[in-house]
């Protein structure tokens, strides 16, 4: 089966033939007729299989009968409205629209949170026929009367099993509470859970059609996997070091769970004089883009990231990625690599695991019905020239430093004495008390100081005791 046979526009079928396709994927086969049809679509393939443009060209198709050159905002109506879960993903979705659109007076806007909005409303105000947006801000334009959805004929929930999590819930109930009942929607994924599908039909209209092109949740066969075990989550930043190098890998994205520990990972990897950075959610969206960019280029050879960059990312022949931590999430799992053996390349999928991970890789192993070989990594340590090291102090114990160049101490060898600092000897001393001076000849001695008094009263001098108070017992003042 060929492109011909779908009989898109001609200037549709120019745009493809320099994206460089030949032929549709499985998905794209079985998709792209039934949405030029305008029936609603539910579609599953696996990651890379080229599910954007399995909705994209067929979108494109449905509107040419309304391309026009008019210059009025009036006449570029939003007709179709994609939504994704991340930045990066509609980012991702725009570059790959303009890219199918580029010969068709079709036009195409980008909205996400994160940047100024300025510029996106400009672009609005010009009027747009698809629009690629994030729903939080989309919402944000909806509030601000620069963007109306009024004429939304298609809608498109692109990765739906975490556009429907209930955290998109909310926003993906009042936006489509403002779309004409009338439309054509919508849904792909490489991952529906069963809960997930049937939330997804009350988006949907009666019957729509399910196209699953692979197993449910199943990864790319074109991917090797394979779970290294470490012995302790200290021993993990060594271990990316060590596979980065071993297997000289020149691209690579290594997913975290957590935000901080994809920064800390990537200013570890850089003392090794491994060029990374990190991108994560609370770096700005510049700064992850920029990220992104750099990556793709080359100038930096491993991307440290978390879930954030695990969905729609397409990075061309990205030979490997690596599993820092074990998502908690199995469907995430499929995601992370997923961004590798894309478009039928193959690729490298690699985890690391402690024993305290077991549960984790039990869960992804149970989705995916098939085990996961694993290996025992064995670190090399006189390579380890960063990070985090260990080295003998003085009185036996093991001491921990950063950053230090601690030569590793040789069995049977006398380790060194723990160079001293320099030392109140107040801290060391034991106490003595301070000598009394003996009174010089013809002073008068002072009376010994009562225990409790907080004065020492003149010397030659008796103070009257204070009375004492009448609630404790004294007597009480003569009334007047």
């Amino acid at each position: 089966m060929s492109f011909d046979s779908f009989g898109l526009h001609p200037d549709l079928m120019r745009a493809i033939a320099d994206v460089g396709y030949t032929s549709p994927t499985p998905i794209q086969a079985q998709a792209i007729p039934i949405v030029i049809e305008g029936r609603d679509v539910m579609g599953a393939a696996q990651t890379g299989t080229g599910k954007t443009a399995a909705f994209t060209l067929p979108i494109l198709q449905r509107l040419m009968p309304t391309a026009n050159t008019s210059a009025s905002p009036a006449r570029h109506p939003v007709r179709a409205l994609i939504l994704a879960p991340t930045r990066e993903l509609a980012d991702q979705i725009s570059q790959n629209v303009t890219l199918y659109a580029k010969y068709v007076p079709l036009r195409s806007a980008v909205v996400f949170g994160g940047v100024d909005m300025n510029p996106q409303t400009a672009a609005l105000r010009a009027g747009v026929e698809i629009l690629i947006a994030t729903p939080g801000r989309l919402l944000d334009h909806v509030q601000q009367k620069t963007v109306s959805l009024s004429s939304v004929s298609v809608l498109v929930l692109d990765e739906a099993d975490r556009m429907l999590d209930m955290g998109f819930l909310p926003d993906l109930q009042r936006i489509v509470n403002l779309l004409p009942g009338a439309r054509q929607s919508l849904l792909f994924s490489a991952t529906f859970s069963p809960e997930i599908r049937k939330l997804a039909k009350t988006f949907l209209n009666d019957n729509p059609t399910v196209i699953e092109v692979a197993a449910r949740n199943a990864a790319a066969e074109n991917v090797s996997q394979v779970v290294y075990v470490v012995d302790r989550p200290e021993s993990k930043r060594a271990a990316v070091a060590q596979l980065v190098r071993s297997l000289g890998l020149r691209q690579v994205i290594v997913f975290t769970n957590t935000k901080i520990g994809a920064s800390r990972l990537a200013r570890e990897l850089q003392r090794e004089g491994i060029p990374a950075d990190a991108i994560h959610g609370d770096k700005s969206q510049p700064e992850r883009l920029a990220t992104l960019e750099r990556f793709k280029k080359g100038e930096v050879e491993v991307m440290v990231a978390t879930d954030v960059a695990a969905r729609g990312l397409d990075i061309a022949e990205l030979p490997a990625v690596i599993n820092y931590d074990l998502p908690y999430s199995p469907e995430d799992y499929v995601h992370r690599i997923g961004r590798t053996g894309r478009a039928g390349a193959s690729g490298q999928a690699m985890s690391l695991m402690v024993p305290e991970d077991q549960r984790l890789l039990t869960e992804i192993e149970k989705m995916l019905r098939r085990s996961i070989s694993r290996e025992t990594l064995r670190i090399d340590r006189s390579a380890d020239r960063g990070g985090q090291r260990t080295s003998e102090r003085a009185d036996g114990r093991v001491a921990t430093e950063r950053g230090s160049r601690v030569a590793p101490i040789a069995a049977g060898q006398p380790s060194r004495p723990a160079k001293a600092g320099p030392q109140d000897p107040i801290f060391s001393q034991p106490y003595q008390p301070k000598p009394v001076a003996a009174p010089a000849p013809g002073d008068v001695a002072s009376p010994a100081k009562p225990i409790g008094s907080s004065k020492a009263a003149p010397a030659g001098i008796r103070r009257a005791p204070k009375p004492v108070p009448a609630l404790l017992g004294g007597k009480r003042k003569a009334s007047s």
